[in-house]
């Protein structure tokens, strides 16, 4: 299933969001509008994420001596190796700092490998080394089985329409964050 097969997109009766929305962000509360925690979509992103997040850096921090930080950068590294730092936060939404601490940390121990071009030491190439790929394939295990429990009970085309609209959005997010005022 692809977004762009005709039977994904909407009859001509319908609009696109967020003119066509079903649900709305907002309820009625003493008169005044409040968001509405159970069609908002942020706070869903936000809850899921943070939840998912939270157990997760614990997990890895308890298991591996990392957290959740490190382990995006590793698998990003894992999925396009010998990439700069920007290239990492570009790809996952990371904090440049954060990366950059992030980075520094899996380096002292020993887990990524690292050339920095002249004259700018700053451009560091980032990559796993073998011990970095050893500890991405125990994580990732782990994080396969953790998503494999959060989608259980899901519909498989459910769940493909869900990842099809998380497309979207994160395609959309560029835009939004760069509004100003919204």
């Amino acid at each position: 299933m692809n977004e762009h097969d005709p039977a994904r997109r909407p009859s001509a009766s319908r609009s696109l969001c967020p003119e066509g929305r079903l649900s709305s962000p907002t309820r009625d509360k003493d008169g005044r509008p409040v968001i509405d925690v159970t069609s908002y979509i942020p706070y869903f992103l936000t809850s899921v994420n943070n939840a998912l997040s939270r157990g997760a850096s614990q997990l890895y921090l308890e298991t591996f001596g990392i957290g959740i930080v490190e382990w995006r950068a590793i698998a990003t590294l894992a999925s396009e190796p010998r990439i700069p730092a920007s290239r990492i936060c570009e790809l996952v939404a990371l904090d440049k700092a954060a990366t950059s601490r992030s980075l520094a940390r899996l380096h002292q121990l020993g887990y990524l490998d690292f050339e920095a071009p002249e004259p700018d030491l700053r451009k560091k190439i980032w990559w796993l080394n073998d011990e970095g790929y050893r500890l991405h394939d125990r994580i990732l295990a782990i994080a396969l089985e953790r998503e494999r429990r959060l989608i259980d009970g899901v519909d498989p085309e459910d769940l493909e329409t869900f990842l099809r609209v998380m497309r979207i959005m994160r395609r959309n997010v560029d835009k939004v964050s760069s509004e100003r005022g919204a």
